[in-house]
C-alpha cells in the first residue's frame, strides 16, 4: 500500500482537500492556511500528481481507495471533504461508497455526470515540451503559449515542472494521465445515493454545472444545495478566494 503525499495544517476537526486534474496540494496552500484557523487541514497530492506515487492504475475507484487508506492510516474517522474538479469527483465517489466516513461534503465546479474529453490542446502543449533541451521556465511558457493562450492556465500547469540535476522533469505522471484521461470524464453511477449534507459550488462563467444538471445532482445527493459564485470560471477558488472561503466556512460552521 503506497502513501499519498500530504500537507498538514492547523488543529481541530479534520478537513481534507482534494485538488483537480494536473493540480497539486500546493494550489490549495493559501486557502488551506485560512481553513487551518478553524480546522485540522490535510491537503493531498493524489496518485500520479505532485509528490505522490506514480501508478499505471488511474481511476476514480482507485483514488477513492487511496483516500480511504489515507484516512485509516492517519486515524481520521469522519472529516469534512472538499474536492475541486477531478478531486470533487473523487470526493463524490468516496461519499457514495463510504457514506459513514464523511461529515460535510463540498464539491467545487464539477457534477456527477460524465464529461466529454476536452483537454486535447493542454496535452498537446505539455507533450510538445522537449524537457531534456529545455533551458528555462520562460522557454517552457513560450512554447506552451502556442497551444494554451491563457497565462493563468499555463502558470498552473507549469507548477508541475521540476528541475532535477540541471534538467527539467514532470512531477506528474503525464503519460499515464494522458492515456487514462477518458476515465477522468466518467460519471457516477446514476443509481448511486448519498444522504449526507453536500454543498455544490459552481462558477457563474463555467459550464461544468448547468441548470440542466440540477435534477441529477439532487437525485444522487439527497441533501444537497447548489451555490453560484458569479463572474468566475472553473478555477473559482483561485479567482475569488475570499468569496469561496466565506461561502464554504459558512456552510461548514452553520450548515
Amino acid at each position: 500500500m503506497q502513501e499519498l503525499y500530504f500537507r498538514e495544517l492547523g488543529e481541530g476537526q479534520p478537513l481534507i482537500i482534494l485538488h483537480g486534474l494536473l493540480g497539486t496540494s500546493d494550489n490549495w496552500l493559501t486557502l488551506g492556511k485560512k481553513y487551518a484557523e478553524y480546522y485540522k487541514v490535510y491537503i493531498l497530492d493524489q496518485r500520479n500528481h505532485g509528490q505522490s506515487f506514480h501508478d499505471d492504475e488511474f481511476s476514480y475507484p482507485a483514488m477513492s481507495e487511496d483516500l480511504l487508506n489515507f484516512m485509516d492510516n492517519h486515524n481520521i474517522e469522519k472529516p469534512h471533504i472538499l474536492g475541486h474538479s477531478m478531486g470533487g469527483k473523487v470526493a463524490m465517489t468516496f461519499a457514495t461508497e463510504h457514506p459513514s466516513r464523511v461529515d460535510k461534503l463540498i464539491i467545487a465546479d464539477i457534477g456527477p455526470q460524465s464529461y466529454p474529453p476536452h483537454h486535447t490542446l493542454i496535452f498537446k502543449g505539455l507533450f510538445s515540451l522537449d524537457l531534456p533541451s529545455l533551458s528555462s521556465r520562460k522557454e517552457a511558457d513560450e512554447k506552451l503559449a502556442e497551444y494554451i493562450p491563457e497565462f493563468g492556465v499555463r502558470q498552473f500547469l507549469l507548477k508541475n515542472l521540476a528541475r532535477s540535476n540541471d534538467a527539467f522533469e514532470w512531477k506528474m505522471n503525464l503519460d499515464v494521465i494522458a492515456k487514462e484521461i477518458d476515465k477522468v470524464g466518467l460519471g457516477l453511477n446514476h443509481n448511486s445515493v448519498y444522504d449526507g449534507s453536500t454543498l455544490f459550488i459552481r462558477g457563474g462563467k463555467s459550464d461544468y454545472i448547468t441548470d440542466s444538471d440540477f435534477n441529477l445532482i439532487h437525485s444522487i445527493f439527497k441533501k444537497s444545495k447548489i451555490e453560484t459564485i458569479e463572474g468566475v470560471g472553473h478555477w473559482l477558488h483561485a479567482e475569488k478566494p475570499e468569496e469561496f472561503l466565506n461561502l464554504t466556512l459558512d456552510y461548514l460552521q452553520n450548515g
